[in-house]
């Protein structure tokens, strides 16, 4: 009596499975093996991350690059923002944007402009209206920035009308020369030792 087709394939099965047990075990068990081992460098990732984020908290300064995890980036901007070193802020900025978390940027994009709008209101106080204009207009387009990504980021929003007001209410601070301030001609040519007075 010929077996079933049914009964065949059963046999073909096995033999195949006894065939290729150990090579498919060893498989599996190769898989497992990398993906423990990338659980545990993701593990010790995030451990280091976080240990130089309590570490920027604190206030020490921990170095960070653009493959830098964007949490990181993020803390560090607000970090320098804190301390005034407003190029170094600006220049983790596209880093972190590039990365895609929207909520990070906007956070740190404030966070630089709340920096600038301090320092304006610190030179205003003093009287110093002109070099305050720059830190204004600063502050405004990191207020933007931060909105472009969060667009309901209401305490965004708020700064935004505040450094909006400033402007309005002492039309000088407008500032349309970018980062730089203008020169003034005048003091230029008078300031040069031995320059004649007047037009050259």
């Amino acid at each position: 009596m010929s077996e079933s087709p049914r009964a065949q394939y059963r046999q073909t099965l096995a033999r195949f499975f006894a065939r290729w047990r150990s090579t498919l075990l060893l498989a599996l068990l190769a898989a497992a093996l990398a993906g423990a081992l990338q659980n545990a460098v993701a593990a010790w990732r995030a451990r280091i991350d976080n240990a130089a984020i309590g570490a920027l908290a604190a206030g020490r300064d921990v170095e960070t690059d653009s493959a830098s995890a964007p949490e990181l980036i993020a803390a560090r901007v607000e970090y320098l923002s804190a301390r005034e070193e407003f190029d170094k802020a600006r220049a983790l900025l596209e880093p972190l944007d590039a990365a895609g978390r929207d909520e990070l940027s906007a956070i740190a994009h404030y966070d630089l402009g709340n920096a600038l709008l301090r320092r304006a209101f610190d030179l205003l106080e003093r009287g110093q209206l002109e070099p305050a204009g720059p830190f204004v207009e600063l502050a405004r387009r990191e207020y933007r920035r931060a909105l472009q990504f969060q667009p309901a980021f209401w305490d965004a929003k708020y700064n935004l009308d505040v450094a909006a007001r400033l402007v309005r209410d002492n039309p000088q601070l407008e500032h349309s020369g970018g980062d730089e301030l203008p020169a003034d001609p005048k003091k230029i040519w008078t300031d040069i030792p031995g320059a004649p007075k007047g037009l050259p």
